[in-house]
């Protein structure tokens, strides 16, 4: 699947742990990225300053849905699922 021109869904919805250019700590879920132009695109798409998570992002149809709308609510849905603060801790008993 291509990138989708005008949708910024990756930029929006997931937390990024490791610096950006402007946001040397990152950014939190939900939190738009300062790098995310009007237009929906990447200001760093082809720059190597560009982060390495953000470089290995892929568009797929399971994280990028059909529109940008779907985007946000699948990445965010992924996002709080793999949120530590939201994992449930099994312990085992005897």
């Amino acid at each position: 699947m291509q990138c989708r021109s005008g949708c910024g869904a990756c930029c929006t919805a997931p937390s990024i742990s490791s610096p950006i250019p402007g946001m040397p700590n990152g950014k939190a879920a939900g939190e738009v990225c300062i790098q995310l132009l009007s237009d929906y695109r990447c200001a760093l798409f082809e720059d190597p300053s560009r982060p390495k998570v953000c470089a290995d992002f892929r568009a797929e149809e399971y994280t990028c849905g059909h529109n940008r709308e779907e985007a946000i609510a699948l990445l965010s849905y992924m996002e709080d699922d793999t949120n530590p603060k939201h994992l449930l801790v099994i312990t085992r008993t005897a």
